[in-house]
């Protein structure tokens, strides 16, 4: 069985080691590294399916490293773990393109089934095929949404909220199921996230004048297509 490559990047030597080991158990290959520089040269060398990284690192955060790979990237999951309680910081942490979030201290399990939950790319509900959303066409499984000539990539979080909006397409989705279905819970931080991915949606389907989502203050979104 073929194991799925990560990369953990967290400058707390004991902390990494307890992590790299904990996913090693459980099957998954893992490379470690110590800070932000290792961490790009590793991303390059091995380009891992996910990757796990650590905020606060020297040489390079966490932030500037995944704004660098988004530039060449806009597919591999990110989760970022973050000393950091501050709601902006990890909302700063979304718009920089992470996926998902563990603020420490963390549990194993949690963080493994946050890993699992972002490796699992066609479980639940898809849209396997191309689909029409206005003039666009969206992919799930390619995570893609092209209008015309022009292709863009969606991150695998993009992906699964478009999906879901669509399934449902006018009518109205209820804000705690999305969270619960995609995040696992429906706190305020994650809410914070979700807000953050729906402007983001947005501005990717701008180019149709007809299309929008609509934010029904607390109660949910309604994608009109």
């Amino acid at each position: 069985m073929t194991k799925h490559k990560i990369l953990l990047a967290e400058d707390e030597m004991a902390l990494g080691t307890i992590v790299k080991e904990s996913l090693e158990t459980r099957g998954f290959d893992v490379i470690f590294c110590t800070d932000g520089e290792e961490a790009r040269e590793a991303y390059e060398t091995h380009r891992p399916e996910l990757m796990v990284l650590d905020v606060m690192m020297p040489k390079k955060d966490g932030f500037t490293l995944v704004k660098e790979i988004r530039k060449k990237d806009d597919r591999i999951p990110i989760i970022f773990l973050t000393a950091k309680s501050r709601t902006e910081d990890v909302v700063e942490g979304f718009g920089y393109g992470a996926n998902d979030y563990l603020k420490k201290p963390f549990s194993m399990e949690e963080l493994i089934v946050r890993i699992k939950a972002l490796l699992d790319r066609k479980g639940g509900k898809e849209a396997s095929e191309d689909v029409n959303i206005g003039a666009y066409t969206f992919n799930f499984s390619r995570q893609t949404l092209r209008f015309g000539e022009d292709e863009s990539l969606l991150t695998h979080r993009e992906a699964q909220l478009l999906n879901e909006l669509y399934l449902h397409k006018n009518e109205l989705t209820e804000r705690t199921l999305i969270l619960n279905t995609l995040w696992g819970s429906d706190d305020f931080f994650n809410a914070r996230s979700m807000d953050v991915f729906i402007t983001k949606l947005r501005k990717k389907l701008a180019k149709d004048d007809q299309i929008q989502i609509l934010n029904v203050r607390g109660y949910g979104y309604k994608l009109i297509c």
